[in-house]
């Protein structure tokens, strides 16, 4: 009996350990320990595969990082993420365009499991993210000298002739308007028009951006060709011209401030773009 009664302790403590013991977490732990990313959690793992999906869309990225949130844990094993929070700096678009920073948060979305061993995110169904856009002074300029851009405003044509754009300068102003002075050609000129307007930023549907408010300077013809060139802008500023394959963007609010221009809204999101080759 004394044997007996000696015997039965380890085993009721072994047993106090197994009832400790989290078959979820096990799992978890089995299943993201496969995957390249060794001694990291399974939210960890799929923040990592976050980021790099993220960072495939773009050309170049200065910084990218996602925080993916999954309470418990093992909630990812059938697809489902509380939200997660992405924050990028000095992205690089494959158009030549230049983001200074984005911010995403993004709530109860669900992704395809199996993606993740590939790399891959896919969603489930779509979702929508709260955003938060910065521009600077120079990547407003960088961009508007870009081939991507200078095709779009050499589309313009002026009393039949085409025009060449040069030297296009983006200035935020302290009063909140944005100033746009640039040289244009008209057709077989030898010497280019100066060009040198300002404008105030408006919302049309949450999609356009339009150039408001607007003063010319110069002689006759260079007013007359400033506004040509806002009317052909303003028509140009469409956000679904610009969105990344399968997502939306809408604003609710912009503002210049510190020689930045910042945008604040939603990105609906039906899929992930594909990464591009580099």
């Amino acid at each position: 009996m004394l044997i007996l009664r000696n015997a039965t302790q380890p085993c009721e403590q072994l047993r106090g350990k197994l009832t400790k013991v989290n078959p979820s977490k096990e799992m978890t732990a089995v299943v993201f320990g496969s995957l390249p990313f060794p001694g990291q959690s399974g939210d960890r793992v799929v923040s990592k595969v976050v980021s790099t999906a993220i960072a495939a869309m773009f050309k170049r990225t200065d910084k990218i990082e996602a925080n993916v949130r999954a309470e418990p844990v093992a909630k990812l094993l059938q697809g489902s993420i509380d939200g997660f929070d992405f924050i990028g700096n000095g992205m690089l678009m494959y158009n030549g365009l230049r983001i200074e920073a984005m911010e995403l948060y993004v709530q109860a979305v669900g992704i395809d499991f199996g993606a993740i061993f590939r790399g891959q995110i896919e969603l489930k169904q779509p979702t929508q993210a709260t955003m938060r856009v910065v521009l600077t002074q120079e990547d407003l300029t960088t961009s508007f000298n870009t081939p991507f851009i200078v095709e779009k405003l050499q589309r313009l044509q002026f009393q039949g002739q085409p025009l060449y754009f040069q030297n296009t300068q983006m200035i935020l102003n302290q009063d909140k308007s944005l100033r746009i002075k640039t040289q244009i050609r008209v057709g077989n000129d030898s010497e280019p028009q100066e060009i040198d307007l300002t404008a105030h930023l408006q919302l049309e549907d949450r999609r356009r951006i339009q150039f408001v408010d607007v003063s010319y300077q110069g002689d006759e013809n260079a007013i007359a060709i400033s506004q040509a060139l806002v009317a052909h802008v303003n028509d140009l500023l469409d956000l679904d011209k610009f969105a990344l394959d399968g997502t939306k963007l809408r604003i609710d609010r912009a503002r210049i401030q510190n020689q930045q221009l910042v945008f604040y809204g939603i990105a609906n999101i039906d899929r992930f773009p594909q990464p591009k080759q580099r």
